[in-house]
């Protein structure tokens, strides 16, 4: 029996039947050159094509090929986490299924990780057809969420990476159900490298991952790394009772103590205005320290380990 490590490849699949074929066949031709054993792992996430039938086919003709189906579609994230859980190899390569990441980088992967990297990042540089809207959302998704997360996010980031199997092995503790793969594993540290890309044109079908997905993958992207969006009720409460102390005192000096000597007449209805402001800025306050409350609640529940281990002697 051979002692070669094995690199694991995660392809995640849903609808991917014209796929499928052409990437199988790019994979082992890139893989069977790069000195290492290796398996291939593709988890069907709920795919209603003709994806499970290939992939049967695939895996009964080739032993380095190995096969999950869910019941249903439960996501990508779900879908790449499965994939981390099984996987054999001293470290993982996630790739997409519809050939934009360039598999020929696979050996640079490879090579970064030999000279220590215990991570290694695919950036995109640019994605042929593109659309200036995507352009636009993709920035202001990552200066918003590295100006308000608590985990700093490389801007370009993408799910193709090559893990290694110590960071697998602490990313597979994790137990929270709306997980951002990419931003665990940046929240976890260790020693990250890069390589720049530009992601090829897809090969065929549709994109999978539609706005309303993008959506929910951002509004979960804040709720999960970041406690700012619980604490804005909170911080709102605090300038608006501020502005609302200092309008009445301003009030109250101008009219009553001054006899009104810049014309203002304050009606008793912009003082009662100014009243309620100010009531509505302690509710707020209110507000935001129940919400400190609920981020505890939620830090708890998510339940991640309290520290992550790199490295121990003699323990």
């Amino acid at each position: 029996m051979t002692d070669k490590k094995i690199i694991s490849i995660i392809v995640p699949i849903y609808n991917e039947e014209d796929n499928i074929p052409l990437l199988y066949n790019n994979l082992t031709s890139t893989l069977k050159n790069i000195g290492y054993n290796y398996e291939i792992i593709f988890i069907n996430d709920g795919s209603t094509d003709k994806s499970s039938v290939i992939l049967e086919e695939i895996s009964h003709n080739d032993q380095q090929i190995r096969y999950l189906e869910f019941s249903r579609n439960f996501g990508k994230e779900s879908a790449t986490s499965a994939g981390l859980h099984i996987m054999r190899g001293n470290s993982a390569i996630i790739i997409d299924a519809d050939l934009q990441h360039p598999i020929e980088l696979i050996p640079d992967f490879i090579q970064k990780w030999e000279m220590g990297a215990e991570m290694v990042i695919g950036i995109r540089n640019k994605n042929v057809g593109e659309s200036l809207i995507k352009k636009i959302g993709s920035s202001a998704f990552y200066t918003l969420i590295n100006l308000m997360g608590d985990t700093k996010i490389t801007p370009q980031a993408t799910d193709f990476r090559l893990i290694d199997r110590k960071v697998i092995d602490e990313f597979n503790k994790f137990t929270e159900r709306q997980r951002i793969t990419r931003g665990i594993l940046d929240w976890m540290g260790f020693k990250k490298d890069y390589i720049q890309f530009d992601a090829n044109i897809r090969n065929a079908g549709k994109a999978k991952y539609g706005f309303l997905k993008k959506l929910k993958l951002t509004a979960s992207s804040f709720v999960t790394h970041s406690m700012i969006p619980l604490k804005l009720a909170g911080y709102l409460g605090i300038f608006i009772t501020f502005f609302s102390v200092l309008l009445g005192i301003f009030i109250i000096i101008e009219k009553y103590i001054l006899n009104d000597p810049l014309g203002l007449k304050f009606s008793g209805i912009a003082i009662l205005a100014v009243f309620i402001l100010f009531l509505m800025g302690i509710l707020l306050i209110c507000l935001g320290l129940i919400a400190l409350y609920i981020g505890n609640i939620q830090i708890e529940v998510t339940n991640r380990p309290l520290y992550v281990i790199k490295k121990s002697k003699n323990i």
